[in-house]
């Protein structure tokens, strides 16, 4: 029986219209923006263009590493160390600043230690074969303990004769009033948005956590990928670390802390699978944003702060749950 025009155009709706309902993200997306209307309702200071702005500048920093812990979540891995590299990074920055180098040397001295850290990283666990959770775990101590020890300990708030020009890179707005961690954040995830969906590398990160034998004997280059990726991980907290020193004007020992539990949990809820092959960029910052919306939406309501954690980890499972009764449709 011939197929019309029509009949093969209502078939391709239904299929976009199934795949939007089977997405984890958007359902996320859905439930952030019911979130947003009803704290807009129910409080007086949600909708206000002073909260309005620190909420979406605070979820970029979450956000920016969460695009680097996805790619790495896809391949099957996990990086436990970001948060302390976040901090290391930042020290690095302050302590080459303050010691009168330019903010060009700061950030490359940052860049680079990143960089080496996720080298590392890679390198332990691709070709070593050691756990990515014992390798980044171990650095999460390592990289918060050289941080102590290149600052001495101490907080570092004056950046040498680029002062000012670190906290407008970080705290100015400087295209049409939005916030540059916001800016920084749109860029990065437009990005890593079209490496996952356009280039080979990103489809070899996806043969990778789907089926990492089945892409060896493909002539994926395994080992390889699998250290850029832990490197484009690292390099996202170094990142992050470098916009938060600017945004915050001063660096301390405990900045980042516990920060890798926020960020693999924005990179869950937004529908990345710890079991690999799964995740996208779009995803990580809608996760982002329900964890800084429940965040903020806390103090607003009068809820225990306390209770950030619980909200949070329900989130979690709820989403590792929905991502099982998915996969649990699709076997049947």
């Amino acid at each position: 029986m011939a197929i019309t025009l029509d009949q093969t155009i209502a078939h391709k709706q239904q299929s976009w219209l199934a795949e939007k309902l089977s997405s984890q993200t958007f359902w996320v997306l859905v439930a952030v923006i019911v979130a947003c209307i009803f704290l807009s309702f129910a409080t007086d200071s949600f909708a206000t263009s002073k909260n309005l702005y620190n909420i979406t500048r605070n979820v970029t920093f979450v956000a920016i590493i969460a695009l680097g812990m996805t790619l790495v979540i896809i391949t099957g891995g996990i990086d436990l160390s970001v948060g302390s590299v976040l901090c290391l990074c930042s020290m690095i920055l302050g302590v080459v600043m303050h010691a009168g180098y330019s903010i060009e040397a700061g950030i490359t001295a940052a860049i680079a230690t990143a960089l080496v850290i996720g080298a590392c990283h890679g390198l332990l666990i691709a070709y070593i074969g050691m756990p990515p959770f014992v390798v980044t775990l171990a650095t999460l101590s390592i990289a918060r303990s050289l941080a102590m020890v290149a600052s001495g300990n101490t907080v570092v708030f004056q950046f040498g004769p680029d002062h000012d020009r670190l906290l407008a890179l970080g705290g100015g707005a400087w295209f049409f009033g939005i916030a540059n961690p916001v800016v920084y954040m749109v860029v990065l995830a437009l990005l890593t948005g079209f490496i996952l969906r356009w280039t080979r590398f990103g489809r070899y990160i996806y043969a990778i956590g789907g089926n990492e034998q089945a892409a060896i004997l493909t002539g994926v280059p395994v080992r390889q990928i699998k250290v850029a990726v832990y490197m484009i991980s690292s390099l996202s907290a170094g990142i992050a670390g470098i916009i938060q020193t600017g945004w915050l004007g001063a660096i301390t020992t405990n900045i980042g802390t516990g920060l890798e539990l926020q960020v693999i949990a924005a990179a869950v809820i937004g529908g990345a699978a710890l079991a690999g092959g799964v995740g996208t960029a779009l995803g990580a910052i809608v996760g982002a944003a329900l964890i800084e919306v429940i965040r903020n939406s806390l103090g607003l309501l009068g809820i225990n702060a306390f209770w950030q954690g619980c909200f949070i980890g329900g989130a979690i499972l709820f989403a590792v749950l929905f991502d099982r009764m998915r996969k649990f449709r699709q076997s049947e």
